[in-house]
């Protein structure tokens, strides 16, 4: 006994099954129909193709359809997955309710065209030029009614000349709604950082002020770059808005604009959602810092917690390891911590000296291992070459090279030199290692923050681990950076306006592939976002094609083998709504 919607009543029929055969031409096509009474009339309420007379016969004597004449293979696990966390939070439908009504000539809508790119730069990031080829090797044309045709670049790049820079805006606002109502998301503390992307655009093209030279965080200072700013969730690092500005601007500049961009989100957000706000707490590093931004931020009334380098306090990285204590060994191992008040950027704040032994190791280890032994490598070669008597370099400009290869803090503090001679042949140098220098910053320095904030009620260990949130946003620009999924680079657009679309569809595959990594671990999967696209990237399509006499092949669709975890990934992503029907 089954069920049918008719208009606004259900009615109840029993199944009855028969096979039919349809003819075309001068062959006959048998079918298995499922027949029956709707509103007291017979009604054919499903079919699937069987074959021919003589494929029904082969398989009948236990032969089925023999061997394939082909088969194709499509990617399935990873698309079906994001498209599911795309299609679940309606990102096409908010896009387009910002966007307005599609181009007559589109071959979709922006929302479907948005939404199709981020879900290229979750699973498999690409340039717009090989999105369609891309498209085609996996099974998403197939359930998502989207066939390659329209993803040309040229029919992209139509379609998005149309939106505007505000209805981006809008929409993203939007999208970051519905996030937070359908994961239950909190977002009374969240996490602030900023970075900058290279491009390829060239020097003297001006369409593109957004892309200016600057400090390049990736070392590329002959490239022209773009800086973007994140605010991200304390659980799971999902972006709640962002800001993309000209790369030749100091992250510091930017820190007004996200701030006051952030609290209208977040004032939207709960009005939205129908709740009170509550206590939001900016979590921020020490690029943010300056005096102008501290006023600005008290300001705001919203709560923080930021760090000042450990070298700027020398009052208090100089107390004795006594004066501190531990915070919590179950949370935070062997971390200690000072509690006290101090002046900082121009008003007296609550500040917290942590010392982490951990920390401590890894800054030895590396200050001995990496910033020492190049500097001493350097000064071991210049000192040989001079003792050769090969230099024709004037003392002033040795002594310079000298100065440059110990210019970083710590190195000047603890390597001691001396250069003797006057003339170029009878410059020499030695050198060494201060022990009892290198002792003294190890016990000053290595292993130790400053933590400032305005939770004077706050216990210590809260104080703490709010700050460590500030590792989800700088996981946020690592995932970016990351060449193989959720990449933003490579970027080769050349005005502004493509540059900001670029921009909103790599802030939501963050949004996506973060979403997606929350799911998973609620569920009981804890994996990096590599892991688990890597995971769901094994589940594939294959599709076994039968040549008949004349027409086109007939298909079957199958899944791969799947191992246990990709077995439960597909039952928290839903996988099979998506799946082929057998």
């Amino acid at each position: 006994m089954s069920v049918l919607a008719c208009g606004h009543r259900l009615v109840y029929y029993p199944y009855m099954a028969s096979v039919v055969g349809k003819k075309r031409g001068n062959a006959t096509y048998y079918y298995l129909v499922e027949s029956a009474r709707v509103d007291g009339k017979p009604r054919i309420v499903s079919q699937e193709y069987l074959g021919t007379a003589d494929e029904l016969a082969a398989a009948m004597r236990g032969g089925g359809l023999g061997l394939p004449d082909r088969t194709q293979h499509s990617d399935f696990g990873a698309v079906a997955a994001a498209w599911g966390v795309l299609e679940d939070l309606g990102v096409a439908a908010l896009i387009d309710e910002a966007a307005g009504p599609r181009r007559a000539d589109a071959g979709a809508s922006a929302g479907t065209y948005l939404a199709l790119a981020a879900l290229n730069r979750v699973v498999a990031p690409c340039s717009k030029l090989g999105f369609a080829d891309w498209w085609a090797k996996t099974a998403a044309p197939r359930f998502t009614g989207v066939p390659g045709t329209v993803l040309d670049h040229r029919r992209f790049w139509d379609a998005m000349h149309s939106v505007t820079l505000e209805q981006l805006e809008q929409a993203s606002g939007a999208i970051a709604q519905r996030a937070v109502g359908a994961f239950g998301l909190d977002c009374s503390s969240v996490a602030l950082d900023m970075t900058n992307f290279a491009t390829f655009i060239d020097t003297a093209n001006g369409r593109a002020p957004i892309a200016q030279r600057g400090k390049a965080k990736q070392k590329r200072s002959d490239l022209r770059l773009v800086g973007l700013g994140l605010v991200v969730t304390r659980d799971g690092g999902i972006p709640l808005t962002w800001r993309a500005y000209p790369g030749n601007k100091p992250d510091v500049t930017q820190f007004p604009d996200m701030i006051t961009q952030l609290k209208a989100r977040y004032e939207a957000v709960t009005a939205a959602c129908g709740q009170q706000p509550a206590d939001m707490t900016v979590v921020f590093d020490a690029g943010q810092n300056s005096e102008d931004n501290f006023t600005f931020l008290a300001g705001t009334g919203l709560g923080y917690i930021g760090s000042v380098p450990a070298s700027d306090c020398p009052d208090l990285t100089a107390l004795p390891a006594s004066a501190r204590s531990l915070v919590d060994k179950e949370r935070f191992g062997g971390l200690t911590g000072y509690d006290t008040r101090r002046v900082v950027y121009g008003a007296e704040r609550r500040a917290i000296l942590t010392h982490s032994p951990e920390l401590h190791d890894s800054q030895a280890l590396g200050f001995t291992g990496t910033t020492l032994a190049k500097a001493g490598q350097k000064l071991g070669e210049l000192a040989a070459t001079l003792a050769r008597g090969k230099t024709r370099r004037p003392r002033e400009k040795v002594a310079a090279e000298i100065e440059t290869i110990t210019a970083k803090p710590w190195v000047r503090r603890v390597i001691t030199w001396e250069l003797a001679g006057d003339k170029p042949k009878d410059l020499r140098l030695t050198w060494r290692v201060d022990p009892d220098a290198r002792a003294a910053l190890e016990e000053e320095i290595f292993g130790k923050h400053v933590l400032i904030t305005g939770h004077d009620d706050w216990p210590v260990t809260d104080v703490v681990a709010g700050y460590r949130s500030q590792s989800e946003a700088e996981s946020g620009f690592r995932q970016l950076k990351d060449t193989r999924v959720v990449s933003f680079s490579p970027m080769f657009h050349w005005t502004e306006h493509n540059i900001r679309v670029h921009v909103f569809t790599c802030v939501l595959a963050l949004q996506i592939a973060h979403l997606m990594r929350l799911q998973a671990r609620r569920a009981g999967l804890d994996m990096s976002v590599r892991v688990l696209l890597s995971e769901l990237s094994g589940i594939g399509e294959t599709v076994l094609l039968y040549q008949g006499e004349r027409g086109r092949p007939r298909a079957h669709r199958m899944l791969t083998d799947t191992t246990p975890v990709q077995d439960k990934l597909s039952g928290i992503f839903g996988l099979d709504r998506y799946a082929p029907k057998r």
